[in-house]
């Protein structure tokens, strides 16, 4: 059997191409090149509201499932990013209501969809090599959309703020990610299912973006 590393390594190169789509996304370029009126992004942040309404639970389920400190940082800052999103959605002219009353678009919820079925059916260590495959793309994407919409359209730091927490990540997820991932490899969890996992949210959240660029262009 192939290290832990090694597997996330392969994995990550098996799903180059679609991180490469992520970072080449027409929707984040449009932002960044200011092609956009900022009223425009309010569906990204009436889907960021359902699908962290969302994951919330589902992060909170595998907590009660498994355990340990790894979903806990998850759901800590799946907290925080909840609480970020009043004054970003402010910034682009959305009330706390209607930021709660949007009705999400299956394309773009779809992310929230299979993060639920993997809270409840996959093991810990399918759900950690999904987040960690994952997020490091989703970071990107916000660290550019944060300096985006501050230097061109003038939001200020507090308005920004829901990008940064996910810019950079804590140096200590990647390790904590890779050891529930070894652990469950131990146990017996095929690597198939790992791979899986990390392939289906990496194509949602892709999905996610095509589905917002598709509502930009309507």
């Amino acid at each position: 059997m192939v290290t832990v590393e090694a597997l996330v390594e392969e994995i990550r190169a098996e799903l180059a191409p679609v991180r490469e789509q992520l970072l080449a996304h027409p929707y984040v370029a449009a932002v960044e090149g200011r092609l956009i009126q900022v009223e425009q992004l309010r569906p990204f942040a009436g889907e960021q509201h359902a699908i962290i309404s969302s994951d919330l639970r589902s992060v909170a389920h595998l907590v009660s499932r498994f355990g340990g400190t790894f979903f806990l940082e998850v759901l800590a800052g799946e907290r925080a990013a909840l609480g970020a999103l009043a004054p970003l959605a402010h910034a682009l002219g959305m009330t706390v209501e209607e930021l709660e009353a949007y009705e999400p678009l299956p394309g773009a919820h779809a992310y929230a969809a299979y993060m639920a079925w993997l809270a409840a059916y996959a093991s810990d260590a399918e759900v950690a090599a999904a987040y960690l495959v994952n997020f490091a793309a989703w970071g990107e994407n916000c660290g550019r959309l944060s300096r985006a919409l501050s230097g061109g359209y003038g939001l200020g730091r507090e308005q920004v703020r829901f990008f940064d927490q996910f810019a950079e990540p804590a140096p200590e997820f990647e390790p904590a990610a890779l050891s529930v991932i070894a652990a469950g490899l131990e146990r017996g969890v095929p690597e198939r299912l790992v791979r899986r996992a990390a392939r289906l949210l990496q194509s949602y959240e892709l999905l996610y973006w095509d589905t917002l660029l598709g509502e930009l262009q309507r």
